[in-house]
């Protein structure tokens, strides 16, 4: 036991000699361009954060029916202490009985389900919103000044902005 510590640091040690980012964290760099990433690609990522961040909630929710389905079938949603051994988690009892294989599966494939339906609903609304902007700057007619809203530069924050002169 010993001799594996001692081999385990002594493994590790050379790693700590290892001298640390040199980049200047005021100013970094960025690894990739943002403009060249596709819009498809953007698109994916933002479905796959929403499938990951919603499951948790679907995964919650299915749960709570499925017990309220066992909970019906088993005894009419009946509130003595023996029948509530299939209530959902808030209700349960002490000796409650838990789910089968089988009605596990199916809970989590209707989580995944849901959380896949909650992903395509977003993206759908993406879509229809970037396409509904889209057509709006193309009824512009040719020529028209379009406003982009930029920050101030950096130098500018720290003097003030001019003052508006009266005529």
């Amino acid at each position: 036991m010993k001799k594996t510590a001692i081999l385990l640091l002594l493994s590790v040690m050379p790693v700590l000699y290892v001298p640390a980012q040199t980049n200047n964290i005021l100013n970094p760099v960025p690894e990739e361009d943002p403009v060249r990433i596709p819009q498809w690609a953007k698109d994916l990522r933002r479905s796959e954060i929403v499938l990951f961040g919603s499951f948790p909630f679907s995964m919650f929710i299915t749960t709570f029916a499925m017990d309220m389905y066992r909970w019906n079938n088993a005894n009419g949603l009946d509130f003595s202490d023996a029948g509530r051994r299939y209530a959902p988690w808030p209700l349960k009892s002490s000796g409650a009985i838990a789910m089968e294989s089988n009605e596990m599966e199916l809970t989590i494939s209707l989580a995944v389900a849901l959380a896949a339906a909650i992903a395509i609903t977003d993206q759908i609304i993406v879509q229809v919103k970037r396409h509904n902007a889209r057509k709006k700057a193309e009824a512009l007619p040719s020529g028209s000044a379009t406003i982009e809203w930029k920050p101030w530069p950096e130098e500018s924050q720290e003097t003030e902005a001019p003052e508006e002169q009266d005529p």
